[in-house]
């Protein structure tokens, strides 16, 4: 009697045990059911420098990689994302020949983005908003970690999803350099370039 006890207690511990197995993995299906990722596929990110002087002739442009990037979807809803930059990309395209090495090396120099300390930059997603703009559907609110400093910015984008699937395009994004750090040491050369930087991203993931 004393040993048919002691089965069934070992079998009633061995139920219970498998019940609670079964409860930790439907819960953890359920979990990664609630949070989805979308990783990014193509990239493309533009920017503009302008001098004091605004016009085509005192302006730059080019473009920086992106290294890696993913969207989250909470319960199919588009709700983040996490991009990181590769700021050791960042080329000058309006130039040509030596001009246009001597532009890139100096945009990556101490003297602006100082890529060999600051090689990232990081960008997250923590808020997505509906917009009535006709152009851009939606509002885009997160965190700009440039040269070690962070920054709350937002800007309009017009995004398209369809199960993982994400098309994103932001309009042109202004920041103001001055805030991170983004300077010539040169007072008198930094004072004939204007503060603002546009850029513009566009993304597909999926």
């Amino acid at each position: 009697m004393f040993i048919d006890k002691k089965e069934r207690m070992k079998k009633l511990f061995l139920l219970t045990l498998l019940l609670f197995s079964v409860t930790v993995v439907f819960a953890q299906r359920k979990k990664s059911k609630g949070v989805q990722v979308s990783k990014v596929e193509t990239s493309d990110i533009r920017w503009w420098g302008y001098k004091v002087v605004k016009s085509e002739a005192t302006s730059h442009t080019g473009f920086v990689k992106l290294k890696s990037g993913k969207f989250y979807f909470t319960d199919k809803v588009l709700t983040g994302g996490d991009f990181v930059i590769n700021m050791r990309s960042l080329t000058n395209t309006d130039l040509t020949g030596e001009d246009q090495q001597k532009l890139t090396e100096h945009l990556r120099s101490s003297d602006f983005f100082e890529v060999k300390r600051y090689p990232v930059a990081k960008f997250t997603i923590t808020k997505i908003l509906p917009s009535k703009n006709l152009d851009y559907n939606y509002l885009v609110y997160g965190n700009l970690t440039l040269k070690g400093i962070r920054r709350t910015i937002s800007f309009p984008a017009n995004i398209r999803t369809n199960d993982r699937f994400v098309s994103f395009e932001s309009a042109k994004i202004t920041l103001d350099r001055q805030k991170y750090k983004v300077f010539y040491k040169s007072a008198v050369r930094d004072y004939l370039i204007k503060d603002d930087i546009d850029i513009q991203i566009k993304m597909t993931a999926n």
